[in-house]
């Protein structure tokens, strides 16, 4: 089977937690529910791990895939809480080819 750009921007938007900027050891956290953060944290910092793998980019609807922000979710060890699915360790493996550049829209479910 081949891992297509589509295929990785999908496991990006299937990760799961939540993600806070911890004010006091300057160190970004992963919890499981927006209420399990301590008072440290910024409560504006806290995004789902799927938006926070992504960053805006110079265009104002474009967004880029960040492999660093990725690599510290796979340094945490705990792949299959976060639903780290193999798409994004081939995407992680292979930083000869640049990062994912992609419009995101928001979809509304039926």
């Amino acid at each position: 089977m081949a891992i297509t750009s589509a295929g990785i921007c999908a496991a990006a938007d299937q990760l799961q937690g939540f993600v806070g900027y911890n004010t006091k050891t300057g160190q970004h956290i992963v919890r499981f529910s927006e209420d399990s953060f301590g008072m440290d944290i910024a409560e504006d910092s806290i995004t789902p791990t799927s938006e926070f793998v992504w960053e805006a980019a110079d265009a104002a609807e474009l967004m880029t895939l960040k492999r660093e922000r990725l690599r510290m979710l796979v340094d945490l060890h705990i792949d299959e809480r976060l639903a780290i699915s193999e798409p994004l360790h081939v995407y992680l493996r292979r930083a000869d080819l640049p990062e994912i550049s992609a419009v995101r829209l928001l979809q509304r479910s039926a």
